[in-house]
């Protein structure tokens, strides 16, 4: 079951990276083996930054990216941040084929 989470996350973290190909570059670092040691603090940083959304550089997007990257070591958040993924791009495809961005 955990590796069929894995791969619908690393499906989804490849069809970001075509979507958005600024992303592209940064995606293998991240993902990358021994990168656990700098995934970690780094997703923890952004959710902690994110509580901190008051401030001029912090705000909430800091949060869900930060579980982004903790779920490439958590296996108990991979289904769901993979479906959020998902839900995420078939409402970004429906709002452009009707015309909103």
């Amino acid at each position: 079951m955990a590796d069929r989470d894995k791969r619908r996350l690393e499906r989804q973290f490849t069809a970001l990276s075509r979507r958005f190909p600024v992303l592209a570059p940064m995606l293998p670092v991240v993902r990358g083996r021994p990168g656990i040691v700098l995934r970690v603090p780094l997703g923890l940083f952004f959710i902690a930054g994110g509580l901190l959304f008051v401030l001029p550089f912090f705000g909430l997007w800091m949060v869900p990216l930060g579980i982004m990257i903790l779920a490439v070591d958590l296996p108990i958040l991979q289904p769901a941040v993979s479906a959020a993924i998902i839900r995420l791009r078939r409402r970004w495809v429906s709002r452009r084929k009707n015309g909103r961005n």
